[in-house]
């Protein structure tokens, strides 16, 4: 009788915990993003490839942003304007996507 006891204050508080869980934990929710870091961009170097500057921007590792300093990179090959990283949902969940050239 005493094991039907614990059995049934058990279940009863499985239930209630797993009630709590579901209400609490939602959807995942990205932080925002940084602001960015001033940066003084410096004088291109003299190279034979026309050069781009590509502004600092945040990436996200998986568990914080990190800042990646802007660099000049070949023109070639890249859009005219930069796009920042975001964060974008999608019927799946959140996905970070990462700074680009479009």
């Amino acid at each position: 009788m005493r094991h039907a006891h614990i059995a049934l204050a058990l279940a009863g508080s499985i239930a209630l915990l797993s009630g709590c869980v579901n209400e609490t934990t939602g959807p995942f929710t990205p932080p925002p993003v940084p602001p960015l870091q001033t940066e003084v961009i410096p004088n291109p170097p003299v190279t034979a490839v026309p050069l781009i500057w590509q502004p600092g921007h945040w990436n996200w590792n998986g568990s914080g942003y990190v800042w990646q300093p802007g660099v000049y990179v070949p023109q070639d090959g890249h859009g005219n304007l930069f796009m920042p990283g975001y964060w974008q949902q999608s019927a799946t969940g959140w996905a970070w996507i990462a700074a680009h050239w479009l």
